[in-house]
């Protein structure tokens, strides 16, 4: 075999582990050819061969250990000269280690001098790996920090697959501008996974009472029932003070949480985040008890129009394939269903009941759509405009005043 293509020692072992079954069912002609065919591969004398073949093949361990080549003053200086020029790499620091070493940092003595003029660069690495595990590091968060209260929440992922309503996925949304400190307004936003229907509901900082609160309203303005509600592990949602709300105010709902770092987890709320709710107000701040209380307003007209008016497409199947050329490479490809209404769909299931659907559909069918889209464009301008609002004390702000009334069926 050519130089460049010879075999590790590893390699070696794990061919000779393979051909010594062979070796040992073959005849004694067999055995000759086989040998003569390992002696090409791995280039190791017949002799050493057959002696290997009469038992188990596999490295022995090292019976006497190394001795170490450099003394301990050689990582001392690494770590003086390192520390000097900004923690290079090895492969930058080994060449000048001799000549920084001269500059009376040290004690120099010519058996130092010597070895540092011979050490390798992999030595240099493997020295300077051990000397940053001895570094100090940050303080790590331990369990006894961590939030105990998402500890109770399992994790898990709500399927794409899901057909029935009732699964919602959660987020909020912060208007803190583009200096996000103080009290602003935040978008509490629900998304149900198996027809698209959407709540949002704006609220005034992130206590527990306004948070609260905003899961009430939630619960009451839904049509059909809440099954399961699936947060990220913010902890404007996982609190002591909001698990025994869910615990002991409201019963049957099953409350789960994204994986940490697994933002995907959430993708369904996470793209209406950007186009129902960035798409209008953008990047800018809300910090007003009027401005909560007018986006709330915008948030009644836009739960019509994308609920009863707004056609959605959901993923029916996904079909995975290799692409050609190109070694692990898979392709997928989605299909997607007939695009209905979020309202739609609720009434192809069984979820809504034949009281709400009749009043549902009366109420949609009063709606213009065209006027519908106008009256929210307008509330969003009234919105936007009021830059001369004054911040007012909001600790002592009911939320009966961030809250919007109930729907009233359209004249």
């Amino acid at each position: 075999m050519p130089a460049q293509e010879e075999m590790t020692i590893d390699e070696r072992y794990k061919y000779l582990q393979i051909q010594r079954g062979r070796y040992l069912a073959a005849s004694r002609r067999g055995r000759g050819q086989l040998l003569s065919e390992m002696e090409g591969v791995t280039g190791l004398h017949r002799k050493t061969l057959t002696r290997l073949m009469s038992k188990p093949v596999a490295r022995q361990a090292r019976q006497k250990q190394r001795q170490r080549a450099y003394s301990c003053e050689v990582e001392d200086a690494l770590r003086v000269i390192a520390e000097s020029l900004d923690y290079p790499c090895a492969e930058r620091l080994t060449p000048g280690l001799a000549r920084m070493a001269r500059h009376g940092e040290m004690h120099l003595t010519p058996e130092l001098l010597e070895q540092l003029e011979r050490i390798s660069v992999s030595t240099v690495r493997r020295i300077l790996q051990r000397i940053g595990r001895d570094e100090a590091r940050l303080p790590r968060r331990g369990p006894e920090r961590a939030n105990q209260a998402a500890r109770q929440v399992p994790m898990r992922r709500i399927g794409w697959e899901e057909q029935e309503p009732g699964h919602f996925e959660l987020d909020s949304v912060h208007h803190g501008g583009s200096q996000p400190t103080g009290e602003y307004v935040h978008t509490l936003q629900f998304i149900d996974v198996a027809t698209g229907w959407s709540e949002r509901i704006a609220v005034l900082g992130r206590s527990q009472l306004v948070v609260a609160d905003a899961f009430t309203f939630f619960l009451a303005r839904v049509p059909f029932p809440v099954l399961e509600v699936h947060s990220d592990n913010g902890s404007e949602f996982l609190n002591g003070h909001l698990l025994c709300f869910w615990k002991e105010k409201v019963t049957g709902i099953r409350l789960s949480r994204s994986r940490p770092y697994h933002k995907n987890d959430n993708r369904f709320v996470e793209q209406k985040n950007a186009t129902l709710v960035r798409r209008y107000l953008g990047d800018v701040r809300l910090d007003t008890v009027a401005q909560t209380q007018a986006l709330n307003r915008l948030y009644d007209k836009m739960w019509l129009f994308y609920n009863f008016f707004q056609p959605v497409m959901r993923l029916a199947d996904k079909e995975f394939a290799l692409l050609n050329g190109q070694s692990g490479a898979v392709a997928c490809k989605r299909r997607f269903d007939t695009p209905k209404t979020p309202f739609e769909r609720l009434c192809d299931s069984s979820a809504l009941s034949a009281t709400d659907r009749h009043a549902l559909s009366e109420m949609c069918a009063q709606i213009n759509p065209r006027r519908l889209r106008q009256e929210i464009y307008t509330a969003l301008d009234q919105l936007l405009g009021m830059s001369g609002a004054v911040p007012g004390i909001v600790e002592d702000v009911s939320f009966s005043l961030l809250m919007p009334a109930k729907l009233a069926q359209p004249a």
